[in-house]
């Protein structure tokens, strides 16, 4: 337990709410939980009336079409889910304007794809998009663009989606509505024992491991995604929560204080650009470092050539790739001041060698320090 105050939904400035599919959508009716959808469009519009700004982040196309189109096999061909997605997410979007509007909430609708987060460019443009949204006093609704995402190329779950649209937008609180009330030490349906943890002051190993498979059904969440997200939106200065969404006015129950799980905040919480760089999903690459290399990093240092043994992938300079340990544990992530030929040709040499075997001169460093970011503790673990 931890001696900071805990965070309160009814003192945020701007929070972002992920609704999995289960919570959206009657299974029998294959048609939105009016009432449920409802009650949620009053909490949000209580939660605005008291000076907070909303963002949903919210699944349900595909499975709003299923039944629609005839595709009520349990796993559905990538194509297949593409089309359920261009018929479902306009159906998504008509449920929600409907029951905002009728608290005279304005809503917005935003597809995002894996680029538009980890493309710098793009994820500039899409958090002035959502700024400007905010602004002029709308709720957006943000979904994975799945009607043109490809299966290499998407989140894969809407979890981790909202932890970077939290990060993106400066969010101070990131809510995942749920089918469970919080993190639990086990899986309280299989294990009696297990213990509800009311706050997570930081992500450990042993957190981490609590996280489960993914679920069987249409949800491709699961507590592991949600371990996944609480570490990007944390890292960012963002508080998470996980609570109970199926009963009706989700919101309203954690505002006075409904069981839930809190992550805290980092405690140094990054700039804007390292949250970024900690925050992708999709690295172009890897450079695999050694023992010395990891304990320079850990004291601040830039990652220099001498310390990297293995270079994969095909990424240009600029480019962000993951720093992996020799067991293959992701350690760490940053902008390669190489591309991907060269920092092969320059690993495990010096700095002072950069010139002779490439012919020019580049950085010293094959990821400088400001461009890098590290994302676990890298001690060796207890015996």
């Amino acid at each position: 337990m931890t001696d900071t105050p805990l965070p309160q939904l009814r003192t945020a400035q701007r929070v972002v709410i992920k609704i999995g599919s289960a919570l959206i959508v009657d299974p029998e009716q294959a048609a939105p939980r009016q009432a449920w959808l409802d009650s949620v469009a009053q909490d949000i519009a209580a939660l605005r009336a008291q000076g907070t700004e909303v963002v949903v982040v919210s699944s349900g196309a595909i499975a709003l079409a299923r039944h629609q189109l005839g595709l009520t096999r349990r796993v559905l061909r990538l194509e297949e889910k593409q089309a359920a997605a261009s018929v479902g997410q306009i159906r998504l979007a008509q449920a929600w304007t409907d029951a905002l509007s009728r608290f005279d909430i304005t809503a917005a609708q935003l597809l995002l794809t894996p680029d538009d987060t980890e493309n710098r460019h793009r994820y500039l443009n899409a958090r002035a998009s959502l700024n400007t949204l905010l602004g002029l006093g709308c709720v957006p609704i943000i979904n994975e663009n799945d009607a043109i995402a490809t299966t290499e190329i998407r989140f894969g779950d809407n979890d981790r989606l909202a932890a970077r649209v939290a990060e993106m937008i400066n969010a101070d609180q990131l809510v995942l509505l749920s089918d469970i009330d919080g993190l639990y030490t086990a899986d309280p349906r299989t294990n009696p024992d297990a213990r509800h943890l009311p706050v997570v002051a930081e992500l450990t190993d042993s957190i981490e491991a609590m996280g489960g498979a993914p679920p069987p059904g249409y949800s491709s969440g699961g507590m592991r995604t949600k371990l996944m997200a609480a570490r990007i939106a944390t890292q960012s200065g963002c508080a998470m929560a996980i609570t109970q969404g199926q009963p009706l006015h989700p919101l309203a129950r954690l505002r006075d204080g409904g069981r839930c799980t809190w992550f805290l905040p980092a405690t140094d919480a990054r700039s804007a650009r390292k949250s970024w760089i900690a925050g992708s999903l999709t690295p172009a690459g890897q450079a695999v470092i050694d023992d010395g290399a990891i304990r320079a990093l850990t004291m601040g240092s830039s990652l220099l050539p001498a310390g990297v043994t293995t270079v994969t992938g095909d990424f240009d300079r600029g480019d962000l790739i993951a720093v992996m340990d020799r067991h293959g544990n992701r350690i760490a992530c940053g902008l390669a001041a190489y591309a991907a030929d060269d920092a092969r040709r320059i690993a495990g040499h010096q700095s002072d060698e950069i010139e002779d075997l490439l012919g020019w001169q580049g950085a010293d460093e094959l990821i400088h320090r400001d461009d890098l970011v590290l994302l676990m503790r890298t001690e060796p673990a207890a015996s």
